[in-house]
């Protein structure tokens, strides 16, 4: 199982320490980076994946990429924060293969290594901490930037620190999301490397040299969705990381991840996403 991991990469993003009041109150957040804080003083909350985290003092927190949150603070509260992109392999995601709680109580280690990645990173800390600001392709440009400029000592120290405080929400209790058959744990590789093909379940089945149907049954049991469910979820994910990141048209980026039919396209996004594409792109690109 650890072999899987072995390619994950962790690129930082921002680090820093806010002390917030109610002026941290957004909705509808959502970004193609993790997010992971440490709370020191005060309380807030943060809702996503369908529930609501009392942020307290001495517990972390962490949002995984491309998942809708909202967060709001009556008050004040104080944070440790990183942000940061995850990659494991060609362009998959850890959070499909391994189960995460979301909220766990920190260490004095913890901390340490937040101020010790705010010490490696100076200047990483955030300007303006509303996600119109900061979640947009400049500032993220910005950050690959700053990570070219680190020192070899820094750069692996700081994606060593990162990769420890992310494993502390890995939920042990709960088996890894690990298919029995090697095939099947190859056809995410596959998948991710050629979303801009036409990746129909007979593509699939013979490249895992199985009937459709046993395909189709297999995927859903250890991946949790079917796998024309699962393609169109990574083509919308690699669909808004392009939008925010490139200046390609909207039209030039649903080509690049897959969605052919562009009328049909445009209408799907917007039944997800609520808004048009445009709108979207207006809303995170800052410039």
């Amino acid at each position: 199982m650890a072999n899987q991991f072995q390619s994950l990469k962790l690129k930082l993003i921002n680090v820093g320490y806010n002390k917030l009041d109610h002026d941290w109150d957004f909705d509808n957040v959502i970004s193609p980076f993790t997010r992971l804080y440490l709370i020191t003083k005060g309380d807030a909350f943060v809702y996503h994946n369908k529930r609501k985290f009392h942020l307290s003092p001495n517990n972390m927190y962490l949002i995984p990429s491309y998942t809708y949150s909202s967060y709001k603070c009556n008050l004040s509260h104080e944070q440790y924060y990183i942000s940061f992109f995850e990659e494991l392999g060609s362009g998959l995601s850890i959070y499909n293969f391994v189960n995460f709680n979301y909220e766990v109580k920190a260490s004095k280690l913890d901390e340490t290594c937040f101020k010790r990645l705010l010490y490696l990173n100076p200047n990483r800390h955030l300007t303006n901490y509303d996600p119109e600001h900061y979640d947009n392709y400049p500032v993220l440009l910005g950050s690959e930037k700053k990570n070219t400029e680190l020192s070899a000592s820094n750069f692996i120290e700081t994606h060593g620190i990162v990769k420890l405080l992310m494993s502390k929400f890995i939920d042990a209790s709960i088996a890894p999301n690990k298919p029995n058959n090697t095939n099947l744990d190859r056809v995410l590789n596959y998948i991710s490397e050629n979303l801009h093909e036409t990746l129909t379940l007979t593509v699939l089945a013979n490249y895992c040299n199985m009937s459709k149907d046993h395909f189709s049954r297999s995927f859903k049991k250890h991946y949790g969705l079917r796998p024309t469910k699962y393609i169109q979820n990574r083509r919308l994910e690699r669909f808004l990381l392009l939008l925010i990141t490139t200046n390609y048209s909207v039209r030039e980026i649903a080509l690049k991840v897959g969605f052919e039919n562009y009328t049909y396209f445009l209408r799907y996004f917007k039944e997800r996403m609520g808004k048009t594409p445009v709108e979207f792109r207006k809303e995170h690109i800052v410039v």
